[in-house]
């Protein structure tokens, strides 16, 4: 029973331990708060706003203090995955913030349905209610795969659409931030040039009645050309591409705020998008069907969702290499080519043969130093991610990779110190390769300079 409740005096049924599953009604949909947690903050930002458009009243969670993993580890056993362990804690420090009433709030966090964790993550939440006296709490599970069907939430194709658009706009901003922030020459402008997008782009998505493609085209050309307009200093910096398990790789609250960290460092960050997340699912579910022959109804409509994919993402690397200097995205039908030789298109849990696929993406494209992320005892990403650094480094010896553990007992000082050996090492190879391209132009002029001028 919830002792902190004062509507119902600790008298009421709802307060009640409950051992069924509690429904988001229909009835809920007209006052209930329904609460996400953090990851892609911006990303996040679009799809709460759009998903008003549909009659739901949903907020993003970004607190994000000592307090949110204390709560995750009084109602979450310390061996449970860590992501899971902070969204717990973050949904149960929400709901004793004072800030909402427990009896109007409902939770919604994704399932993915596979091998990983993460299948298991509701029914850990919903224990972890329970045990902190808000069994009377509706869960919401956003999966894809008929894992719970909730009767006052549905996806409908138009709000896909446009949850696949903030999905696309995020990716964008963020490929933009990454490649300006370390050079801006006013501090905060980039941030605050991603800030105003985001809030723009949320209202195009959550206010545009005939939401037409061709809006959606034109605005990435405009974001572009927007943030090639900052005044940026011309300097190298070490390139340090991130990799690994999806909410560690992408929240800051996961990995130690790591992007800004490596860029207070002197680095440059990159990554690959969500809309790379999204395609290595379709090809999982492509995948199925040759490898064992299930889904083959499903597998043609996957392949069909495959190709709109590819087609947007090709839009956009459009957008960046036309409008601008910039690094563009990288083909997803690149990247899953360059796995060949390496792990099989089987492999899947976890973030499975994309992380092994990314690590190799960016060492196709020069970025030499990876730093790959996973909670402390995920056995998936551990495989994939740690497994394969031995067979990457025999054929690209340049490789510079740093994987780090991350859960709530691991030391920040320890992580960071071995970030910074990291880009030391960078620094040194990145300088000892720059030595050598000054000292061979100097001989290229002295021999260009010594010869006599020809006589005609």
């Amino acid at each position: 029973m919830n002792n902190n409740c004062n509507t119902c005096n600790n008298n009421c049924t709802a307060c009640e331990q409950q051992t069924e599953r509690v429904q988001f009604t229909k009835e809920m949909k007209k006052d209930y708060t329904i609460l996400i947690p953090t990851m892609l903050t911006r990303h996040f930002k679009m799809i709460t706003k759009l998903m008003g458009v549909y009659g739901y009243n949903v907020e993003l969670l970004e607190n994000s203090s000592q307090e949110v993993i204390d709560s995750g580890l009084k109602y979450v056993h310390n061996d449970t995955c860590y992501p899971a362990l902070l969204v717990i804690g973050q949904f149960i420090n929400a709901i004793e913030s004072g800030k909402y009433d427990p009896h109007k709030l409902a939770l919604l966090f994704t399932q993915t349905g596979g091998g990983c964790r993460a299948s298991n993550y509701i029914p850990l939440l919903r224990k972890a209610l329970a045990k902190a006296g808000y069994s009377y709490i509706p869960v919401i599970s956003l999966n894809f795969v008929g894992m719970e069907k909730t009767p006052g939430f549905k996806l409908t194709l138009p709000m896909l659409r446009r949850m696949m658009y903030a999905v696309t706009y995020g990716d964008m901003l963020m490929l933009l931030i990454n490649q300006t922030k370390p050079y801006e020459i006013e501090p905060g402008a980039a941030e605050a040039l991603a800030n105003e997008w985001t809030e723009k782009l949320a209202n195009q998505l959550g206010k545009t009645k005939k939401l037409k493609y061709k809006l959606i085209t034109d605005t990435y050309r405009e974001i572009v050309r927007s943030f090639a307009a900052l005044p940026m200093k011309k300097e190298k910096k070490v390139k340090v591409g991130i990799v690994g398990e999806i909410f560690v790789k992408f929240s800051p609250l996961g990995n130690n705020d790591l992007e800004n960290f490596l860029i207070s460092e002197g680095a440059e960050t990159t990554m690959g998008g969500l809309v790379d997340f999204a395609m290595f699912y379709v090809c999982n579910e492509i995948a199925d069907n040759k490898l064992y022959g299930t889904k083959k109804i499903l597998s043609k409509v996957f392949k069909i969702a495959y190709k709109l994919l590819l087609k947007k993402q090709q839009d956009m690397i459009d957008a960046v290499r036309e409008e601008s200097d910039f690094r563009p995205f990288t083909s997803f039908e690149h990247t899953k080519s360059l796995i060949d030789g390496y792990i099989g298109i089987g492999a899947k849990m976890g973030e499975g043969w994309l992380l092994t696929a990314e690590m190799l993406e960016h060492l196709d494209s020069g970025v030499n130093n990876i730093v790959c992320v996973q909670p402390f005892g995920c056995l998936p990403n551990h495989i994939v991610g740690k497994g394969m650094m031995k067979p990457l480094k025999e054929k690209h010896p340049e490789a510079n990779i740093a994987a780090i553990d991350y859960d709530a007992s691991a030391s920040i000082v320890n992580q960071q110190n071995r970030l910074k050996l990291m880009l030391a090492n960078a620094r040194d190879i990145m300088n000892a390769e720059q030595e050598i391209a000054d000292n061979t132009v100097e001989v290229e002029n002295t021999v260009e300079d010594s010869k006599e001028p020809s006589l005609v």
